[in-house]
């Protein structure tokens, strides 16, 4: 293959998200997408730690982190200024809190020290932060969406999708309009096309 490439897994926040971001800044590209069971050498010898996404550059330069990922295509071409709004704190908590708690309220059966609601409710304290943001502003860091609402939606949705009844009930209105917003999205539906 000529050009930059995409090692995916479809449903994976973080290859989720990275891809969104391709997609926004227009880069031209194959996607590759990966059974977790057998990884592609290509992919492996390009990215030994065998996980996605890992976008290989036409240069062969390899970039094997979503954010890192997310921040070389919009150092390419940001046209409405995702970069502005400073959200670093914002995804900093996401990715080193909140996922591991979604990764315990998800797979609880792995984590039998607590139950499933004690991590429900860990990782709910976080979407109340959301929930305070959004009362105060349509998007995570202002009024137009940004590089925090696509790098968190992924992991959100995942959260919401282990007790969707659970989800629906809880007492985050806003959050839960921001989430719907998004899913039905074309940023987000163009990038979740099956293969």
């Amino acid at each position: 293959m000529t050009g930059h490439v995409l090692y995916s897994f479809r449903r994976c926040p973080y290859a989720m998200r990275a891809r969104m971001a391709l997609h926004y800044c227009g880069v031209p590209l194959s996607i590759v997408e990966v059974s977790l069971k057998a990884k592609p050498a290509e992919m492996l010898a390009a990215s030994p730690k065998g996980t996605v996404p890992v976008l290989v550059c036409a240069d062969g330069r390899v970039i094997e982190q979503s954010l890192g990922i997310m921040h070389w295509a919009l150092a390419r071409h940001d046209p409405d200024n995702w970069l502005q709004a400073d959200s670093a704190a914002l995804i900093e908590a996401n990715d080193n809190t909140f996922k591991v708690l979604l990764d315990r309220y998800k797979y609880a059966i792995r984590y039998p020290e607590h139950p499933m609601e004690f991590y429900r409710a860990q990782g709910a304290v976080f979407l109340q932060g959301l929930e305070d943001l959004l009362t105060r502003t349509p998007y995570l860091a202002g009024p137009a969406l940004s590089l925090a609402d696509v790098a968190l939606a992924p992991f959100v949705r995942q959260f919401a999708h282990v007790d969707r009844d659970w989800f629906e009930q809880s007492p985050f209105p806003h959050l839960k309009a921001w989430l719907e917003r998004f899913l039905v999205s074309e940023l987000f539906v163009s990038v979740m096309k099956k293969p």
